[in-house]
């Protein structure tokens, strides 16, 4: 973890991209808000940024990308968010030779 965009050292910004399987995206949608306070209530993410947004990919098939820091690391995750990755687990798919979740650490950069 790094420091950029004046974020501390000791946090992680992500980029998560979810492929939803057709029909499951308003119940998926609901999902990331219950992950969001979960996540909050867990003292695990700072509260800016957070990002979601949804497109489409092949198909018409719903594609939502989420970005945001985690200020403790995910790596032992309390129950209660596995739980809710078990769920967006069970909302999603592999498509395309992607998983139905993917991630990773980014840069976050801001503008001045």
């Amino acid at each position: 973890m790094h420091q950029t965009g004046g974020v501390k050292a000791d946090t992680e910004t992500v980029m998560v991209t979810y492929h939803v399987q057709s029909g499951k995206e308003v119940e998926f949608q609901s999902l990331l808000a219950h992950a969001w306070e979960v996540y909050q209530s867990e003292h695990m993410v700072l509260a800016k940024p957070h990002i979601i947004i949804r497109d489409t990919e092949g198909a018409g098939k719903a594609r939502f990308v989420e970005i945001f820091t985690w200020v403790k690391s995910p790596d032992h995750a309390p129950d209660s968010v596995q739980a809710v990755w078990k769920q967006e687990q069970s909302l999603c798919e592999a498509r395309s030779g992607h998983t139905g979740i993917e991630g990773g650490e980014v840069q976050l950069i801001t503008g001045r």
